[in-house]
């Protein structure tokens, strides 16, 4: 009865550490708004975003569509001019987590309200990027590629890594749910089928490319990341299944190795031990 307890205890201090680097200081209170509230959601209990967004796969895949939305050069140079993610990568984690969150298992007030202050934000993100090319966040190719690179990524977590993949269908499913967010956003066609969303990302291909500002974020996330010693080695089993889930024309550009059969072995078997214990422990 005592080590239950103490492994009870562990599994609760372990869950809350997790939860409060993932949603913020206002974590507990974003989440009473977001469950608890009365109102209409925008997606049922039983569809597969709730699944896929609700896993700790998304820890893997929050990872890897990072580094791959990085290869946009546009896109990068946004990140880098205007969210702060070195200075303050909690806050902004904080920040896409509540998106994700508010949008997928919100009432309809809260997923509105949140859409509409990124809008604002996206309104005043603009600029120049280092090749002399202008760029805005409210282009509405920009947020198609960050909307695709991101669902591509999810899917191919949960694929991987989820404690319950999706079928055919279910996976067709997850990409119209999410079509729906996108088009609230200002994505004005995005993929509504998981073969739409591949054809959409290879469109993408000839834009893409490894800048000196994408490669130092990749090195940033993958190797200094700014967390407790303690912290690191769950992290490194993270990334490295991150980096496995890429494809290999994503990873020349960012200098990322490509190994298949240690990515089919050890980072894979890595990958499910990592995802398995945050499950354990950020589970009720």
């Amino acid at each position: 009865m005592v080590v239950r307890e103490q492994v009870a205890a562990l599994r609760a201090r372990l869950g809350a550490d997790v939860f409060q680097k993932v949603a913020g200081d206002e974590g507990p209170s974003r989440r009473e708004r977001i469950h608890d509230a009365p109102g209409p959601r925008w997606f049922a209990e039983d569809r597969p975003i709730r699944r896929v967004h609700g896993d700790a796969s998304m820890f893997v895949g929050g990872l890897r569509a990072l580094l791959l939305q990085s290869l946009h050069p546009l896109a990068m140079a946004g990140v880098a001019g205007h969210s702060g993610y070195r200075g303050d990568p909690w806050g902004r984690l904080a920040r896409t987590s509540y998106f994700l969150a508010s949008t997928t298992f919100g009432p309809d007030a809260e997923a509105r309200e949140t859409i509409e202050r990124i809008k604002s934000v996206h309104a005043v993100v603009r600029g120049t990027a280092p090749d002399g090319r202008p760029y805005s966040a409210g282009d509405p190719h920009l947020l198609e590629w960050v909307h695709v690179a991101e669902i591509d990524s999810f899917l191919r977590a949960h694929q991987r890594y989820g404690s319950r993949p999706l079928d055919q269908a279910e996976r067709d499913g997850y990409v119209a749910d999410t079509a729906r967010v996108a088009r609230e956003l200002g994505v004005l066609d995005p993929p509504e089928t998981e073969a739409a969303l591949a054809e959409r990302l290879e469109r993408f291909r000839p834009e893409l490319e490894g800048t000196a500002e994408a490669r130092s974020a990749a090195r940033f996330l993958l190797l200094h990341p700014p967390l407790a010693l303690a912290a690191r080695a769950p992290y490194a089993l993270l990334a490295a299944a991150a980096v496995g889930l890429l494809p290999r024309w994503a990873r020349l550009p960012l200098r990322l190795p490509y190994l298949p059969l240690a990515e089919a072995t050890v980072v894979r078997g890595a990958g499910t031990a990592i995802t398995a214990g945050i499950r354990w422990v950020m589970s009720p």
